[in-house]
């Protein structure tokens, strides 16, 4: 975790200063991009996503090295090319790795978080899940420990490949010409966060759009359906932890409240939104569509946002010294300050919601 500590020291301050030229931007274009409560709950969700990481909290069912020392049929030296088959293969197993946190409805809990701005900027790029436990995605990397491609150039790509979708969540930047044939694009992650009944599950390429021609979930941006952002079933808080958390206590809701055993089973492995019908007409939700959305919003005078930008500096600095200082920590300290901060994101996004939570934290 020592060198992943190390790669983020550096591509934070990168993405914040990407959002500062974002924000800049969108003032002398006088395009609405960002709102203050809105862009802390994003930045505040990529830092409880990064402590995640660095106290490596998930399980690994079967790693790649495992994999590739077991099923490796040929031996690849380290060569440009190996780097570049790494990238293409990450790259598709991303794709579908998308495609099923879309599909179905315990799948959609480890990715909701993303998708549950609605706004669309370069901070809501930083909306990663804390609640994903178990890496049960490794099947999708068979094929590349069948060809031998080394563990090491996995450990490399594989962050190189995450970090470059951040740039396409914008609104700034217009259609690409050319580009729009072969790499995501603004206008089509654009598409994918929407919730338009034409782009609802579209365009889940992460950076060649080919996946999606190929398998046939491509939708171009139309002028004519201006995007929505968001999801279906408000989120109605600031509070990343809650949020990470809503739509699996839902579905534990519904599980417990209807009737038919049958339905406790399948309702988890159902197509996302998929409810039983004596639960759906006993406890019905309200659905957002983009007639009908009312953004979601919080009280904040200049005073209370000054107080909520303080504590969030605060903990996101303390979050920064530690990492750049991991290797002097011992695991429980550091276990215990990223519990801290933790703590702390817990209590000023309660308290942006205006909600007694923040009181109990």
């Amino acid at each position: 975790m020592e060198t992943y500590a190390k790669v983020l020291t550096i591509a934070i301050p990168f993405f914040i200063g990407l959002i500062i030229i974002e924000a800049l931007v969108s003032y002398f274009r006088n395009v609405k991009v960002n709102t203050p409560m809105d862009m802390i709950s994003s930045l505040s969700s990529g830092m409880t996503f990064i402590l995640k990481q660095l106290l490596g909290l998930s399980v690994v069912i079967i790693s790649y090295k495992w994999m590739y020392g077991y099923l490796a049929i040929f031996e690849i030296r380290s060569t440009v090319l190996v780097y570049v088959l790494a990238f293409i293969g990450l790259d598709f197993a991303g794709y579908w790795q998308h495609r099923f946190n879309h599909t179905f409805n315990i799948l959609w809990n480890r990715h909701i978080i993303h998708h549950s701005s609605e706004e669309f900027n370069l901070s809501c790029a930083l909306r990663q899940n804390i609640s994903i436990v178990f890496q049960i995605y490794f099947f999708l990397y068979i094929p590349m420990a069948i060809i031998g491609i080394p563990t090491e150039v996995i450990a490399v790509v594989a962050p190189i490949q995450f970090f470059a979708q951040f740039w396409y969540h914008t609104k700034l930047i217009d259609k690409l010409g050319f580009l729009e044939y072969v790499i995501v694009t603004p206008s089509h992650h654009r598409v994918h966060h929407a919730i338009n009944d034409v782009y609802i599950d579209k365009n889940f390429s992460e950076i060649f759009i080919v996946w999606d021609k190929l398998f046939g979930t491509f939708q171009k941006e139309l002028k004519s359906v201006p995007a929505v952002y968001g999801i279906k079933k408000q989120a109605n808080t600031w509070n990343p932890a809650i949020i990470n958390f809503q739509h699996l206590w839902q579905l534990a809701k519904d599980a417990w409240r209807t009737k038919s055993f049958w339905d406790k089973i399948r309702i988890w492995f159902m197509p996302t939104g998929w409810r039983p019908s004596d639960v759906s007409q006993k406890y019905p939700i309200s659905i957002v569509t983009p007639e009908n959305q009312v953004k979601y919003q919080t009280h904040s005078s200049p005073m209370f946002l000054s107080w909520i930008v303080f504590q969030f500096v605060l903990a996101f600095f303390m979050m920064y010294l530690m990492m750049m200082n991991i290797s002097q920590f011992d695991p429980l300290i550091f276990a215990c300050g990223s519990l801290f901060i933790f703590i702390s994101i817990f209590s000023y996004t309660s308290l942006m919601d205006g909600s007694s939570l923040s009181l109990i934290t």
